[in-house]
């Protein structure tokens, strides 16, 4: 007896519109800005072309390009000196923000005393305190790395509070209910809510902190061997180097997208597997 087939099974249609949409909406997700930024580019260029903008006043991309090209050496030992406060600024920040927070969680009395402390040092500007930080320390490296742990603190500090405080209130009765300890419930139950909010706190920290590297660089003011990259601005902008300028600009914008993204992946991967702020699912 011939064997009979049964016939292919029919695609759902609501199925396949949702496929084409999560497709379509993950083309657009890469293609979409890269669009925005080539049609930018296209218009900043042909603005310098018909209003023939001298290069010393708004350079055209080629130039900078060129530039970025030509000064790329020098651009990045001044990018690799930022980047080495960056980073260490954000360790510290990191360190004491997550410690400060858990001495917070577990006693409201040592929060009452050092949080609004905290906050002082967030609302008052950076660079108001930079010029007597860098009269009272006598390292030009510690007074860089003070002013950028200065700005990144905060988040840090602030969004792990927040979460350490975000524990379900019935999951910690129960743990007390059973006799769990103090380090007990830290550990197994406000340490794991607090962590989707703590990478949120270090996303913001992480551009915060080259931020505030930057402008510490800036009130320094100091040049020559392991200058950062706001000093090469400064001295382009003394030099009338218009297109060094944008190129350095450049290259710290790129940066901190990358740190961006990296703090970003970093966050996908401690969440995606168990938290609904990571988990995709569909439409």
């Amino acid at each position: 007896m011939p064997d009979i087939q049964s016939p292919p099974a029919l695609l759902d249609p609501v199925e396949m519109r949702k496929a084409r949409m999560v497709r379509n909406e993950k083309i657009g997700r890469w293609v979409l800005p890269i669009l925005v930024m080539a049609l930018t580019i296209f218009a900043w260029d042909r603005f310098c072309v018909i209003n023939e903008v001298p290069h010393y006043i708004i350079p055209r991309p080629g130039i900078v390009l060129a530039a970025l090209i030509e000064d790329w050496p020098l651009l990045m030992s001044s990018l690799g000196t930022t980047l080495t406060i960056t980073f260490s600024a954000l360790a510290v920040a990191i360190i004491g923000g997550v410690g400060l927070a858990v001495l917070f969680a577990q006693s409201k009395w040592i929060e009452m005393s050092f949080f609004p402390y905290a906050v002082i040092l967030q609302v008052t500007p950076i660079i108001v305190i930079a010029p007597l930080i860098f009269i009272y320390v006598d390292s030009k490296f510690a007074g860089l790395l003070i002013c950028a742990w200065i700005v990144a603190f905060f988040p840090i500090l602030s969004n792990t509070t927040l979460g350490l405080k975000s524990a379900d209130h019935n999951l910690v009765d129960m743990m007390s209910l059973y006799g769990a300890s103090r380090w007990q419930t830290l550990r197994f139950l406000r340490l794991p809510a607090a962590l989707p909010y703590f990478l949120g706190g270090l996303k913001i920290a992480g551009g915060l902190s080259l931020i505030g590297a930057i402008v510490a660089e800036f009130v320094a003011g100091t040049g020559g061997v392991g200058s950062g990259l706001a000093f090469r601005i400064l001295e382009a902008s003394y030099r009338l180097n218009i297109p060094r300028m944008f190129a350095a600009i450049l290259l710290i914008s790129l940066t901190g997208v990358l740190i961006f993204m990296f703090m970003t992946f970093l966050s996908w991967l401690f969440l995606h597997k168990w938290h609904e702020s990571a988990i995709k699912r569909e439409h």
